[in-house]
């Protein structure tokens, strides 16, 4: 059995979904299992790419399909079901990155001296969130460099700021004006920076 199809319905005409959320809403389990099947890898896979941890991303998934059976009767049918349901799991996942946030408490001022201290001993791994949206940034900021950004702006802005060379210094390598490297810079900046 396909798991597009439901075990009543006629093998030459698939159920759509939206079929499907009617029997579900008419009491139909059945019905809802077969969303389940026909959707459970393709939100497992978005929420594996993004949470990198199989505990979460299985807790994640569980709690995404609770939160389709317990919203389906919010489901109009204005957008495709795959839209409803992959937004249901987009603000799912953001839910679930908001819980694992804690309160701060603020720091004493005999505290505040050991901080720096501190900081330049700790190598920390990124929580999924940071991950995700580092990622997310990195994806768009490549597409500017690589959609947006003339190869001129994006050598200058690479020997300045990922070589750390002085302005005079690559004005003077490249036969440009100090002005002339500042405002390519300045443009570069400004569209990686709006990602």
């Amino acid at each position: 059995m396909a798991a597009a199809e439901v075990p009543w319905s006629d093998p030459a005409e698939p159920t759509t979904d939206e079929r499907l959320v009617e029997r579900v809403l008419g009491g139909d389990e059945a019905a809802f299992e077969c969303l389940y099947a026909r959707y459970f890898n393709r939100i497992y896979h978005y929420l594996d790419k993004r949470l990198r941890n199989r505990a979460d991303t299985e807790e994640t998934v569980q709690e995404v399909f609770f939160n389709v059976f317990s919203s389906l009767d919010s489901y109009r049918g204005e957008a495709p079901f795959v839209a409803w349901v992959f937004g249901l799991t987009r603000r799912t996942l953001a839910r679930r990155f908001k819980k694992k946030r804690y309160a701060t408490v603020p720091l004493g001022e005999d505290e505040m001296e050991g901080l720096d201290l501190l900081r330049s001993n700790i190598q920390r791994e990124p929580d999924p969130l940071e991950a995700y949206e580092a990622s997310e940034r990195l994806a768009r900021m490549a597409a500017a460099v690589t959609y947006e950004l003339s190869s001129e702006q994006w050598n200058l802005f690479y020997l300045h700021h990922l070589q750390n060379r002085p302005i005079q210094e690559i004005a003077r390598d490249l036969d440009k004006s100090v002005d002339a490297v500042k405002s390519n810079l300045y443009r570069a900046r400004k569209v990686l920076l709006a990602r």
